[in-house]
């Protein structure tokens, strides 16, 4: 299991409050104190927040501590690296960071990304088409004058790819570890919405966004949680299929397997891992062959099936979820899976409570993301 990390009080910050409302400090409140809208983390561990006056601090991962202030003037002192907000310029580097600036509704704040292949939302194309969204390349070959020309005040990063930031520190612009695919709750992901918001001076409205994603998503968690007394019926489920040889099968405490629990299935696999591992298909079927359901994302050009399912392995046919037509399936060329689904965990987890006990959503109930195959 992955350390929570949390900012500890080790450096010294001090801060000046500069300008001010005279309005408000008549009427006996600094506006240092009103400065900052409060911002609570109950769900994320890859990121920490603690105010102290006009300075926000925000601490992310292991090694990654940032003060936020509005003023220029406020001295800063420690290991914190200072960042003026609001920002009014940044790079995306992946969709799930995108999602949370379409959450937010601020794309004005995206001024460059690293391509359009699969993207879906227009705004974001017509932005690019017209050029104040650039193209700055896939990772590990970024074009660094294209950066350079989106004049971003922070880049975020996801250091899980395949990187290319060596030439993009050189600029000296800096780089904000986004996390948010670290979390293995699906609430926690969604958070990552705060950080954003306080980055581009959002906070009031991600807090209401996330508010209404948690909301939505504990009420459905509390549908499924009177079923308890009926867990030895919770259908079983896996995931993935065989790429290259190998089938790629995320541990029993990774974000998909919390998700299914969530939504009243038992995941097949019970490990304590989180990324999960490369397995032999006879492996997998020994986990899976008796399994009730079998959930497949993939990126299929045209409309998958189960006789293409059969092409691509004919060893598939032998699960009883082929069997009996229980794939639960999202094809990702035709639904924008990942520029959605981070900050809609309470949507996958009603399609899939739609589909594990249909009897706890509407009749008329129309799927988002996944749905049988």
């Amino acid at each position: 299991m992955k350390k929570t990390h949390i900012c500890l009080a080790a450096a010294t910050v001090l801060c000046a409050c500069s300008g001010g409302n005279s309005r408000r400090q008549a009427a006996g409140g600094s506006a240092c104190e009103d400065s900052l809208v409060a911002v609570r983390v109950d769900y994320a561990t890859e990121f920490r927040v603690r105010d102290s006056a006009n300075v926000r601090l925000v601490c992310i991962g292991a090694n990654d501590s940032f003060a936020l202030v509005r003023s220029a003037d406020v001295q800063v002192y420690g290991d914190y690296r200072k960042v003026q907000v609001p920002i009014a310029r940044t790079i995306c580097m992946t969709a799930l960071q995108l999602s949370n600036f379409t959450a937010l509704e601020a794309h004005d704040v995206v001024k460059g990304i690293t391509g359009t292949k699969n993207l879906f939302n227009e705004d974001i194309k017509r932005r690019v088409g017209d050029g104040r969204i650039v193209k700055i390349g896939m990772e590990g070959e970024f074009d660094t004058e294209l950066i350079l020309a989106a004049n971003p005040d922070v880049i975020f990063i996801s250091p899980s790819k395949r990187g290319g930031y060596d030439a993009i520190r050189e600029t000296g612009i800096t780089l904000v570890p986004h996390l948010g695919y670290q979390e293995l709750d699906p609430l926690g992901q969604a958070e990552w919405l705060k950080l954003v918001g306080m980055f581009i001076g959002k906070e009031r409205e991600a807090n209401e966004v996330f508010a209404g994603i948690e909301q939505r998503y504990n009420d459905l968690r509390g549908k499924v949680k009177r079923l308890e007394g009926e867990k030895a019926l919770y259908p079983t489920v896996f995931s993935g299929e065989m790429h290259y040889g190998t089938w790629h099968a995320v541990g029993g405490k990774n974000y998909l397997a919390q998700i299914f629990r969530d939504a009243g299935a038992r995941y097949v696999i019970d490990d304590e891992e989180t990324a999960g591992e490369n397995l032999e298909f006879e492996k997998m079927y020994a986990l899976a062959a008796d399994a009730d359901y079998w959930r497949i994302l993939n990126s299929f050009p045209g409309e998958f099936s189960y006789d293409a399912l059969k092409a691509s392995e004919p060893r598939n046919t032998l699960f009883k979820a082929f069997q009996e037509k229980h794939v639960i399936y999202c094809n990702m060329k035709q639904t924008p899976y990942y520029e959605k689904s981070p900050v809609m965990p309470d949507v996958l987890l009603k399609d899939l409570i739609s589909v594990f006990h249909p009897e706890l959503v509407e009749e008329d109930y129309e799927p988002t993301f996944y749905r049988l195959l």
